[in-house]
């Protein structure tokens, strides 16, 4: 049986997706109306963290911030049996993912960070893509159901390096997606077209993410509804500064992207899409 914790956007997509993989799932969330949402798809709820981790050998974590990751173990990790594997999907902090790795082989269980990127529909369908850090053999062990829940999963070094990885990946998108809007801007006022932009830029070395998929995806049709919203990226900025403080380095293209991004409070609220910072890069130079 496969334990998950959490149950938001993308710890319901897991259930729907594990399920859908016919795997046993037992869930706890301490929101009613979440844990009301998975039982009614089917799935099984535990009563407690205690019940989940005396029930399960595989735990999935799917958590908002580290500071949750650490309570839940705390909780949690008296009840695991030895051999235990606990998978943290969540974008967390690498120093307490490293802490947390440390008291699960003194316990003798077993830690990973496996963050992902994807949104709610690469939960529930299955495409998302894993980056996982921790020991080799645990991974090894729960690579074949981790598969089942990915497109690319990716084992890429010692406990912490996936969510390190996770956070440059999210600060790389949140830049990308301002310097876009820029270039938006820039296009227009040159008589370019978005589209023509897009175009152009996909053809060429400036291409990403956010140009071949934000844009036509969420963007240029004005949806704005990925599932991932301002709140979430601005938290995940903030990791990205907090570790370059933590490492002692200085990272100055980063303080000026982190900056835009709190900045933009004024107009967008952390309940917006985060791809709604299109919007205010275009008002800033209106």
């Amino acid at each position: 049986m496969i334990g998950l914790i959490g149950l938001g956007a993308m710890g319901g997509g897991y259930v729907t997706r594990l399920m859908e993989q016919n795997c046993e799932v037992l869930c706890f969330d301490t929101m009613p109306e979440a844990r009301a949402r998975v039982q009614a798809k089917g799935a099984s709820v535990a009563a407690s963290l205690e019940v989940l981790g005396l029930a399960c050998k595989t735990i999935i974590l799917s958590l908002p911030k580290a500071a949750i990751v650490e309570a839940v173990m705390a909780e949690l990790g008296p009840h695991l049996r030895p051999g235990t594997i606990v998978i943290d999907t969540s974008t967390s902090e690498p120093d307490t993912t490293k802490r947390l790795s440390t008291i699960a082989s003194d316990n003798g269980y077993h830690f990973l960070d496996g963050p992902v990127s994807g949104g709610p529909l690469g939960a529930r369908t299955g495409t998302m893509t894993m980056v996982v850090g921790g020991d080799e053999d645990a991974f090894a062990k729960v690579r074949p159901l981790l598969e089942k829940m990915t497109g690319k999963l990716l084992h890429i070094g010692p406990s912490g390096a996936g969510h390190t990885v996770k956070i440059a990946n999210n600060l790389l998108c949140a830049a990308n997606l301002v310097l876009m809007g820029e270039m938006a801007q820039m296009a227009e006022r040159a008589g370019i077209s978005l589209a023509e932009l897009l175009a152009g830029v996909n053809a060429g070395s400036g291409r990403s993410g956010v140009s071949e998929v934000n844009f036509p995806k969420w963007i240029t049709n004005e949806a704005y509804d990925s599932g991932f919203t301002m709140g979430l990226m601005r938290k995940d900025v903030g990791l990205a500064t907090g570790l370059a403080d933590r490492l002692g380095i200085s990272l100055p293209a980063t303080e000026v992207i982190a900056a835009i991004w709190e900045q933009s409070r004024d107009m967008l609220d952390d309940s917006a899409d985060f791809n709604e910072i299109y919007k205010y890069r275009k008002r800033s130079n209106a």
